[in-house]
């Protein structure tokens, strides 16, 4: 993500602040410009900033081009429930960033009802445990996952390395990407060709994964060891980590980031993060920048004392996985 600035001093803002820390500036984000700007009746808040849930503007009056996604929000006259959706909501906002700089279509269920994306943000209710998925462009996220402790705790239990809710809403949403880009199109060979064959039976496939685990080999294969599930788990998750990586480097890059990743022979080779990381297809040269960075953001965890950022090893047929990925958005952008 790139750096902000208050449109009044000039000062450097956060991509979630609602004012600017040294002037006092009402402050708005414009996805249309890709920018901070000051709120007006000409770039109004967005309806959803009346509960602390959106910073967006919304030239037209009414919700932004996020908020006008939900189709359920969950109960916010509950303090915890208003509370845990302003935490869904500021991860949903990073996604749309990235959906948005990368011109992926964004359509809502009034716009087509088959083929529109929506989200639940649902709460638990009794002993009725909300399951976070996907299902035919419906998002479900369960409102409990904006409790670090219990995302913490599902993590531990599942034995993932890395659990967060951007990154449940990067995952899910590419189910919905799958369907609206690759699934029925000519491209669906050729994701079957590098993913694996999804007319296997999936329900199948996660009862066996969850019974035996992962194949051993799967780190040479697979991004995480649920990407070997079923080929589109494979998919849901390469795509994830593609977002990871993109949005990331934007972000170093836009701090003016160099590394040292590894050396040639000669031992002069450094990665300077140069390039637009949303628009390339250069996979080979987003990997190595990729891998400078987050060696980087690594050691600066471990000197915090904090586990790695990314805990993840890129393997080649990894990196063969994120090229096609890549070529898929690059060449399917609106």
């Amino acid at each position: 993500m790139r750096l902000f600035t208050c449109p009044n001093c000039r000062q450097t803002v956060y991509f979630d602040n609602s004012a600017c820390g040294r002037c006092g500036t009402a402050i708005g984000y414009d996805p249309a410009a890709n920018r901070t700007v000051a709120i007006s009746d000409a770039a109004p808040y967005c309806a959803n900033a009346e509960h602390g849930a959106c910073n967006w503007i919304a030239p037209q009056g009414g919700l932004c081009t996020a908020c006008r996604h939900n189709e359920t929000v969950p109960d916010i006259s509950d303090a915890r429930n208003l509370s845990d959706w302003q935490t869904l909501e500021r991860a949903k906002k990073r996604l749309f960033y990235s959906l948005i700089r990368l011109k992926l279509p964004l359509i809502t269920r009034d716009e087509d009802a088959e083929r529109g994306l929506a989200f639940n943000f649902l709460a638990d209710t009794g002993d009725e445990k909300v399951m976070t998925g996907h299902n035919k462009g419906v998002i479900t996220i369960a409102l409990a996952e904006a409790d670090d402790a219990e995302r913490e705790k599902r993590r531990t239990e599942m034995g993932e390395p890395y659990r967060t809710l951007l990154g449940h809403f990067r995952h899910e949403t590419a189910h919905y990407y799958w369907d609206l880009l690759v699934s029925g199109t000519d491209w669906l060979e050729r994701c079957r060709a590098v993913f694996g064959n999804d007319a296997a039976d999936y329900n199948e496939a996660l009862t066996i994964h969850y019974a035996n685990g992962a194949p051993s080999d799967w780190p040479q294969r697979f991004v995480s060891s649920y990407a070997s599930a079923h080929p589109w788990e494979d998919f849901a998750e390469t795509w994830a980590h593609y977002l990871h990586i993109v949005d990331t480097l934007e972000t170093a890059r836009s701090l003016g980031v160099s590394t040292e990743p590894m050396r040639d022979q000669s031992g002069e080779l450094s990665t300077d993060v140069d390039f637009d990381p949303y628009r390339t297809t250069d996979t080979q040269h987003l990997t190595e920048a990729w891998v400078g960075v987050s060696v980087m953001l690594n050691e600066l965890n471990r000197s915090m004392g904090l586990p790695d950022a990314y805990p993840f090893v890129l393997s080649g047929p990894i990196v063969e996985k994120i090229d096609f990925i890549a070529r898929l958005v690059q060449e399917r952008r609106t």
